[in-house]
């Protein structure tokens, strides 16, 4: 391209096509350059697209033979399992058929044996077949020469075969009541013998799982107190005013929430006295403290055995007995704090002295003797809490140690049956224990409850065969029956006496025991004439 030099001024047009056309070779230069680079762009990667393509074709081809070879060896696999497979299938079904073999030979020997059994039974029934024939032939010969001797036996004695059966019965039956009477008799002196030790178990589980009514009343006397605040003060600081009252009583305290009231436990009542005694002082007085506390205990117990004393003296005033140590005078003052169901032990004393005082001048008995009896025969209660044993044996004891007359010592021991009395003064004692204690009244029971309970077991009683006349005695504690002895047996006596027993004990409702006691007699009457 030529270019024509222009002479002359360069004008602002000629500038701006000047501009124009360097701008137009710049672009075309650009677009050239832009263009080579492009093409050597495209050319390099065509070269990369088949390099690329080639070895993904590589690739492919070694992936085909990898698969192909773990094919084949899949399958060697797959033929070497089934292979094993039917090896062990093989063995397994030889093994079965060697077992269904040997079954088959055992099933084989079992049919065998039993029908070699079943021959053997077969000739067995036949045989009992034979046999049973033959006994059918004996046993007819036998029942026939059966009634031939029995009629030779009615002849010979006179008696036909109902007859004698019931005279055999008869003898049975008196042969098994003797033996009965005799077996029961038996039985009850080895359960006599073996009873103590069951009694004292039968007790004991008694006392833990029971508690009657009158045992709060026999047990716990109430203090009232001025007011709640009062409590805390008998309690003291940790407890030891209340420690000290009971260390030096022997009585526990109870403290509960009963209002303006503190509850004293003792089985001992003497014990509870003082402690009621003392604590009442204690009250009163507001200063309550350890050494207090013992001085008012001494006072309590002071006062205490003096009241023993004087209601002991009162006693002996009252009855009319004198001469009595002193010792057994504070004992007897000590039944004052003593009760045996719900009546005191000291006025049920003091009325069996009366009693057996007007029954001994009925019957011509020394009747200061039979005071003096009849006002020590419970002495035993006044330390029987203390004492092991029963209030009767420790009444004897007592006697025995303080000098009493052998009179007094046997009423004694006597008055519940333990000895046999041996004078009338006893067996007079032995009456009025038994009135005072079973007057209605005396020990909490009305008048009906006793009467329908002696009624009720005069009834049962004499609802049996046999039986003559029946008497409640002893408050109803004692049925007496008076049988009649061409009807009731000795051996007899044993059986009815245990069923009426059973039949109280099912029917009716009572305390403490009731003794069962038969009495059969037989008496023959003549005339002189």
């Amino acid at each position: 391209m030529n270019v024509v030099p222009v002479a002359g001024p360069i004008t602002p047009v000629m500038m701006v096509g000047i501009a124009l056309g360097a701008a137009l070779i710049a672009g075309l230069i650009v677009w050239f350059i832009a263009n080579h680079m492009y093409r050597a762009h495209i050319e390099a990667d065509a070269k990369k697209i088949g390099t690329a393509e080639d070895r993904a074709r590589e690739i492919i081809s070694e992936g085909q033979k990898a698969a192909e070879t773990a094919k084949r060896e899949a399958l060697l696999e797959a033929k070497e399992e089934n292979l094993r497979a039917q090896n062990e299938l093989e063995k397994e079904v030889k093994e079965r058929r060697n077992e269904l073999n040997r079954m088959e030979r055992r099933m084989n020997s079992k049919e065998e044996a039993l029908d070699r059994k079943t021959e053997a039974m077969e000739r067995r029934e036949q045989n009992f077949a034979a046999k049973e024939e033959k006994l059918n032939k004996k046993a007819a010969q036998v029942d026939e020469i059966y009634a031939q001797a029995t009629q030779e036996l009615e002849r010979i004695s006179g008696l036909t075969s109902e007859q004698a059966k019931e005279f055999l019965l008869q003898t049975v039956e008196e042969d098994v009541k003797r033996d009965t009477a005799k077996l029961i008799k038996e039985m009850d002196q080895k359960a006599r013998e073996e009873a103590s030790a069951k009694a004292r178990e039968y007790i004991v589980t008694a006392i833990q799982r029971c508690a009657a009514d009158h045992v709060s009343e026999a047990a716990i006397s109430v203090v009232p107190l001025p007011n709640d605040e009062m409590k805390g003060r008998i309690i003291g600081r940790e407890g030891r005013n209340i420690r000290t009252l009971e260390t030096l009583t022997g009585v526990e305290l109870i403290i509960d929430d009963t209002p303006e009231a503190v509850v004293l436990s003792s089985f001992d009542p003497v014990r509870r006295e003082v402690a009621r005694i003392a604590l009442e002082k204690l009250i009163v007085d507001g200063r309550i403290h350890p050494a207090r506390i013992e001085e008012m205990v001494e006072k309590a117990k002071k006062e205490v055995d003096t009241a023993m004393k004087e209601a002991g003296e009162n006693a002996l005033i009252e009855v009319g007995v004198h001469g009595i140590h002193p010792e057994l005078v504070k004992l007897l003052g000590r039944m004052k704090y003593r009760t045996s169901y719900g009546q005191n032990a000291l006025k049920h004393s003091i009325e069996v002295a009366h009693l057996a005082g007007l029954l001994a001048a009925e019957c011509g008995v020394d009747v200061r003797m039979a005071k003096r009896a009849g006002l020590l025969h419970d002495i035993g209660k006044s330390i029987d809490h203390d004492v092991e044993g029963s209030h009767v044996q420790i009444g004897a004891d007592l006697c025995r140690k303080y000098k009493e007359n052998k009179v007094v010592v046997n009423a004694v021991e006597a008055h519940h049956g333990d000895v046999e009395p041996e004078t009338l003064v006893a067996i007079l004692v032995q009456a009025a224990d038994a009135i005072s204690a079973a007057r209605p009244g005396a020990r909490r029971e009305t008048l009906e409850t006793y009467t329908n309970r002696l009624r009720q077991l005069e009834e049962i009683t004499n609802s049996y065969k046999g039986v003559e006349k029946s008497y409640a005695v002893q408050a109803g504690r004692e049925v007496r029956i008076m049988v009649i002895p061409e009807q009731v047996s000795d051996a007899d006596m044993v059986i009815l006496a245990r069923d009426i027993a059973k039949r109280i004990e099912e029917e009716m409702d009572y305390p403490g025991q009731i003794k069962v006691n038969l009495i059969r007699e037989s008496r023959v009457t003549d005339y002189a004439k």
